[in-house]
């Protein structure tokens, strides 16, 4: 049916190219994972669902592919380049927990808000402390080719020694001039040679829990050498694509291909591909602004922006309506807009099974379909083929309306492509009303019950008292007996 190969925009030559597998049918895709030391945010939840819908599309026109997506459970410090505390320490200290208890409750509650949204699990999901091994064995192959340094036990790369050879900032379309000007003095004290030299290894404090024997001394990894350290061992030196948000560029991804370079020789990846960022009524997502909220509270409504909660098809749906590289904007007018689409889009599978055919069409299905290929294999263009799938929704109504006709072969046809792309493609499935024996319900129920408890035990009883009433404005009350918190829905 496609009547183009697929073209990907990709971020290292800032246009779109036409795409072309290493090794062809097989296809290599490596995305990074969540640093699972919290709960995951919206701004990741898109930049997975935009990936799902890739991996979904080149299963579905016939690739064979291997996607492999990190778990970041190790390394990664508050500031991109090493500044501040461990994350994971912190949180554990804040907890009173072990760290990888933390790491085993936020990698959980990734997996369930994902399970929500419908989205395939990679075909490997290899974690940072899993690997560690390999991430020294890179980083003493940096050493050995001179491109790195240690000092008092932490190993750092030697930027400013690589960019003499190779272009650091290729990926960001930077030169090392402006790079340099956009950070600050290096400080007497400072071990690094370089303001941007980052970190391989870092040297463990006696009390750090979350610590390996290296050659080095006690320590754990830094956060960029994971992904180099992951994607060679599962993809080899060079694979196709290498995906992320478009915040990862000037740091994180720029250093994987600094490292993955030294070591193995040749560029990593042939395609990097990036999701742009979320907004909420036209400003940037963020903590600090106070304008973030998490998926469940998109759920469940429990947020002061928000009007009332969203299924979390209504939530896929509205995100597939803005290309993966856009801005998305949150507002309540357009989820509730979104909600309305996808309603429509559902009645309209529906009638299509209904549908009988007559002696010919009266419109050109065969177009219509081929353009839905044509849409997706122009970057992904998930809005531009909803917006031809609604096309093919005004045919359905009309045909069921008595106002147009269509043949056995062209309803075939029909029926196999609004299965393919809305299914199997998009990832979208039809939502039953949440009753009290919902799934969902009883999912986000637990999960907003065990929120309500962390912010009782950390005595923020605020935020406790907003969780119970913003349920309860949804008409769902919860009891907190000895046995533990219950709750039911008025009917």
């Amino acid at each position: 049916m496609a009547t183009q190969p697929i073209e990907i925009y990709n971020t290292l030559i800032r246009k779109k190219e036409k795409f072309t597998p290493l090794n062809s049918p097989f296809v290599g895709m490596y995305v990074c994972g969540p640093t699972v030391y919290d709960d995951v945010h919206l701004g990741n939840c898109r930049t997975f669902i935009s990936f799902d819908l890739i991996y979904r599309y080149l299963l579905f026109v016939g690739y064979k592919v291997r996607y492999v997506r990190n778990i970041t459970d190790a390394g990664h410090l508050e500031g991109d380049r090493d500044e501040g505390g461990d994350k994971f320490a912190k949180k554990a200290k804040l907890e009173q927990v072990e760290p990888m208890e933390i790491v085993q409750k936020y990698t959980v509650g990734f997996r369930e808000v994902l399970r929500m949204f419908n989205t395939l699990s990679p075909s490997i999901e290899p974690t940072a402390t899993g690997h560690i091994s390999e991430q020294i064995e890179m980083t003493k192959q940096i050493i050995e080719a001179g491109l790195a340094y240690e000092s008092n036990g932490t190993v750092y790369f030697n930027v400013e020694k690589y960019s003499q050879k190779n272009n650091y900032g290729i990926l960001s379309n930077r030169k090392l001039e402006e790079l340099l000007e956009g950070t600050r003095e290096l400080e007497g004290q400072d071990e690094k040679k370089g303001r941007l030299d980052f970190a391989l290894w870092i040297k463990a404090k006696p009390e750090h829990i979350m610590r390996w024997p290296s050659p080095w001394g006690w320590g754990f990894p830094g956060w960029h050498i994971e992904c180099s350290a992951m994607s060679t061992k599962y993809l080899g030196a060079t694979f196709d694509i290498h995906g992320g948000g478009m915040d990862l560029i000037a740091t994180h991804h720029t250093n994987e291909i600094a490292q993955s370079q030294v070591c193995n020789h040749c560029e990593p990846v042939k395609y990097w591909m990036h999701t742009n960022m979320l907004t909420v009524n036209g400003i940037r997502m963020s903590k600090s602004a106070g304008n973030g909220f998490l998926p469940l509270e998109l759920f469940s409504g429990n947020h002061k922006l928000l009007d009332k909660g969203y299924s979390p098809m209504a939530v896929k749906f509205f995100m597939l309506q803005t290309h993966y590289r856009s801005t998305l904007d949150f507002s309540n007018e357009a989820l509730q807009a979104s909600e309305k689409g996808f309603e429509r889009l559902m009645n309209a599978v529906s009638t299509l099974e209904k549908l009988k055919s007559s002696g010919k069409s009266s419109s050109d299905i065969k177009s219509l379909c081929a353009k839905c290929y044509d849409a997706m294999n122009d970057d992904f263009n998930s809005p531009i083929l909803l917006a031809h799938l609604f096309d093919g929704v005004k045919t359905i109504n009309s045909i069921n309306d008595g106002k147009a006709t269509i043949s056995k072969e062209d309803l075939s046809l029909l029926q196999k492509t609004f299965h393919g792309f809305i299914f199997d493609v998009l990832g979208l499935k039809e939502e039953k009303p949440a009753t009290n024996n919902d799934d969902l319900l009883n999912n986000l129920m637990a999960m907003i019950i065990e929120m309500r408890n962390e912010a009782k035990e950390k005595k923020d009883f605020p935020a406790s008292d907003k969780l119970r009433n913003g349920l309860a404005k949804s008409k769902i009350t919860i009891k907190d007996t000895k046995e533990g918190t219950t709750w039911e829905k008025e009917k």
